[in-house]
């Protein structure tokens, strides 16, 4: 039943009356805005429809190869319209595809190695090494002579950025900043000192004065290590070199044998002289005592002579004549104090006391 029948009240569905606003009609809404968009599009939906389909597919496979995955060891760096914008981590990230954005994923976590003075297989050592390269390897050392030295890099990437956009040519840049760093090393290190004893402290020094010259370069690039191969005098004098060095080593042998010799012997004579000097000192100490003795003696003597000579005069005679007549196998008897006494010769045991004499 329509509405505008008199079973509808006369009314509406909003409430007027037949004659009043009637209700937008949706399809001939829709018919008209089809209409109008048949007008803008040359020739309508009909013959061209396949080709719009065709260019919004495409539109859509551009946009979605903005889609692009970092591998774990990469940095994405991101670019729009040819400026740096960011870096990012890695993942899946979106960037808008060319010619609108453009993306760069280098290897951040790679070791990367430059050889200097020779060419090899690349594994850092010279068991492979093919050729030798002069120009690169012979060096002046700080007193004046040349040294052929050989030696391996190690570097990566510290800043993707830095590294994409602030040097050309990484490589060539890295090499041509160790060999400058090296020479100025060198040339402030002796000869013998940059063959022998300060390899590893010339490479620590090369290392950081590469890695300053890199920072100042803004090259995003880390020194990893910096390691000597292989370290002569060139080839025309390496046999005069080596005889030197001979007899450098006879030299240091002759006086590692001085040294030792040396530090046996003069300890013993420290003792002997240490043990002469002991014994003096103590037969020093030894007859002051002696000397002080007999002079308290002396002086004790003297006081009691002092105080009675006569007395003192008896006791020095028969102390005396004690000391000399002890040894003697004689009884002398006074004449005044004799009477009564049988003279007695004991021959016998004047025998024995003359036998035990000469024991």
């Amino acid at each position: 039943m329509a509405w505008n029948q008199q079973g509808g009240g006369g009314q509406g569905p909003w409430g007027g009356s037949g004659n009043g606003p009637q209700p937008p009609d949706m399809e001939e809404i829709l018919r008209r805005g089809q209409d109008r968009f048949k007008k803008v599009m040359p020739g309508g939906f009909g013959p061209s429809r396949g080709f719009f389909v065709i260019i919004i597919l495409a539109v859509a496979v551009w946009l979605a190869s903005g889609f692009y995955r970092v591998q774990p060891g990469e940095q994405g760096v991101e670019l729009l319209f040819g400026k740096f914008v960011k870096i990012t981590a890695p993942g899946l990230n979106y960037w808008p595809p060319a010619p609108i954005g453009q993306v760069f994923k280098p290897n951040v976590e790679r070791i990367n190695q430059i050889t200097v003075g020779y060419r090899g297989t690349g594994d850092g050592s010279r068991n492979g090494a093919t050729r030798d390269v002069p120009q690169e390897s012979l060096m002046i050392t700080g007193d004046q002579n040349i040294i052929d030295v050989d030696f391996v890099v190690q570097w990566q990437i510290s800043n993707a950025a830095d590294f994409l956009f602030n040097i050309r040519n990484p490589e060539a840049t890295v090499k041509l900043a160790a060999e400058s760093a090296i020479r100025e090393i060198i040339g402030q290190t002796s000869l013998e000192n940059a063959l022998t004893g300060q390899r590893q402290l010339v490479d620590q020094r090369t290392k950081e004065l590469l890695q300053q010259i890199l920072d100042d370069y803004g090259s995003g690039v880390f020194v990893a290590e910096v390691k000597q191969q292989k370290v002569d005098p060139p080839a025309e004098v390496i046999d005069a070199f080596n005889d030197v060095q001979r007899a450098k080593q006879d030299q240091e042998r002759s006086t590692n044998e001085a040294v030792t010799y040396s530090n046996d012997i003069v300890p013993r004579a420290k003792g002997e002289a240490s043990r002469v000097i002991q014994e003096a000192t103590a037969y020093k100490e030894k007859v002051v005592k002696d000397a002080e003795g007999e002079a308290k003696r002396f002086l004790s003597v003297y006081e009691a002579y002092k105080g009675g000579k006569k007395v003192t005069i008896e006791r020095l005679y028969l102390e005396r004549m004690q000391d000399v007549l002890k040894g003697i196998d004689k009884v002398i008897i006074d004449s005044g104090g004799g009477q009564g006494v049988v003279p007695y010769l004991p021959l016998p045991e004047l025998k024995k006391r003359s036998v035990e004499t000469a024991k």
